[in-house]
């Protein structure tokens, strides 16, 4: 079996590892040298890949790929896979038994800090999140009329290793943001290559959240790092006067707690269902800085 990862970074990477580790031998495209060959010393295949031309030694690891995943954000021309000329998938791909592709809660948009799950009507906020939603769309469509299981994989807040509470305390670039009653759910990077190794093994298609367990306010999070580590408490800083990105500040207009009920209803496990005990293994076992 062979699984392709379109957008090898930071989820990719952890998704191509797990299906590695199992077994499968692994590709993934990368834009740069220096990210190919990185993922070449972690036995990743690496292949260049800008998103828009496919070269012919990316066509061939189609033509030999039996699962994907696909994790490069579709931008305002949409998912490279479905843009106008591209070839037909089934074309590209004809050994394809399973296809995964990475999206967000974000396309949930905001619920007043209500519960939402796989059956709540999406309405997207951010122009970004819209073109999560219309990528969706088109990978369910190619699901139903090829018969290819097709796993949505609408993820949370991604971290892990190298990236996380715990790396920005240690380099002081933590901030205690609050927003009142704001809270977000979270995905530790091992849990994404995990559910989406189930998802293949099992062969299941349709929409699926791969969020943790806890909901919660942000500023909980780099508390319980700072307290970890025993390193001074970052002082709270108020949302309305924070100096915060365009994207930074979209984040905080979308409150919600997603649910993980249905992918754990088929028989998965969290490795890290929630923000302490994965800080906790972290911190514990000296992985944190990745």
């Amino acid at each position: 079996m062979r699984l392709l990862v379109l957008g090898a970074g930071f989820s990719g990477r952890a998704i191509a590892e797990t299906f590695r580790a199992a077994g499968y031998a692994v590709a993934g495209t990368t834009r740069s040298q220096e990210k190919a060959a990185a993922l070449d010393a972690r036995g990743i295949e690496a292949i260049l890949y800008d998103g828009e031309t496919i070269s012919d030694a990316l066509r061939g690891e189609m033509r030999q790929a039996t699962h994907l995943v696909q994790s490069i954000a579709p931008g305002k021309s949409g998912d490279p896979l479905f843009r106008d000329g591209a070839a037909p998938i089934a074309d590209l791909m004809p050994r394809l038994r399973w296809a995964g592709y990475l999206s967000t809660v974000g396309v949930y948009g905001d619920h007043k800090g209500g519960w939402v799950d796989e059956d709540t009507p999406i309405h997207p906020v951010s122009a970004r999140s819209v073109e999560r939603m219309e990528a969706e769309g088109k990978w369910l469509s190619f699901s139903g009329t090829s018969g290819i299981p097709v796993s949505v994989l609408r993820l949370a807040g991604i971290y892990g290793p190298g990236r996380n509470a715990l790396r920005n305390v240690a380099e002081g670039t933590a901030r205690r943001l609050v927003k009142k009653d704001q809270v977000f759910n979270r995905i530790r990077v091992e849990d994404i290559g995990a559910a989406a190794l189930f998802l293949a093994g099992k062969g299941h298609g349709g929409v699926f959240n791969i969020t943790d367990h806890e909901p919660g306010p942000p500023q909980d999070v780099v508390a319980e790092a700072a307290r970890l580590m025993g390193a001074e408490m970052p002082p709270e800083i108020p949302f309305e006067t924070a100096e915060l990105s365009a994207m930074a500040r979209s984040f905080y207009g979308e409150n919600k707690r997603v649910s993980n009920a249905r992918i754990r209803s088929l028989g998965f496990a969290f490795r890290y269902p929630d923000y302490r005990m994965s800080l906790a293994q972290m911190w514990a076992d000296d992985d944190w800085r990745g």
